[in-house]
């Protein structure tokens, strides 16, 4: 009789590889003073679409003979990106509260330069860094990124499903099990 292996507990290990992929990308490009760089942030997300689509492949090829549904691709999708959103939200808190204190007046910096070459009035401009200020905290920061990430997650996830899924009968077309 075969067992039947839990989705969560398969990927794990995937939204772990994903994870720790996100966290040496994000350390190279703070070290090489890339943190802000758009073209950067651009550059992951394909990096992230092509890694989780051969997770969700290897999670289709290794544990379901080869087939998979695209509901069923589309969930281990997410499941992956829950782990790796998780992951990178712990990493993301002891990045502004250990690794670089100073990080969020960076940022804030960057973003109030970045109002002023789009001609923002000042007024507008005080009130945007003020709110900025407010929400630019570890605390809050951290499980943000939980949210964004599992949107952006949940995009990807819908659009590697397409490429991975593989329905056919497995009763059928799967390999005998000895």
């Amino acid at each position: 009789m075969e067992k039947s292996v839990s989705v969560w507990k398969v990927n794990l290990t995937n939204g772990l590889i994903l994870g720790l992929v996100g966290i040496v990308y994000s350390l190279v490009m703070y070290f090489l003073n890339l943190t802000f760089s758009r073209t950067q942030g651009y550059v992951f997300l394909l990096v992230l679409i092509v890694l989780l689509y051969f997770l969700v492949k290897s999670y289709r090829d290794n544990y379901l003979y080869g087939y998979i549904t695209y509901g069923r691709a589309f969930g281990s999708g997410e499941i992956i990106f829950l782990y790796y959103s998780i992951i990178v939200a712990i990493f993301t808190y002891i990045l502004y509260t250990v690794i670089d204190t100073g990080l969020i007046d960076k940022q804030l910096a960057f973003t109030e330069e970045m109002m002023q070459k789009r001609n923002i009035p000042q007024e507008a401009l005080d009130a945007g860094m003020k709110f900025q200020k407010k929400i630019m905290k570890p605390g809050i920061i951290a499980p943000f990124s939980i949210v964004s990430n599992m949107f952006i997650g949940t995009i990807m996830s819908l659009i590697v499903a397409i490429f991975v899924r593989k329905e056919g009968n497995p009763l059928i077309d799967a390999p005998e099990v000895k």
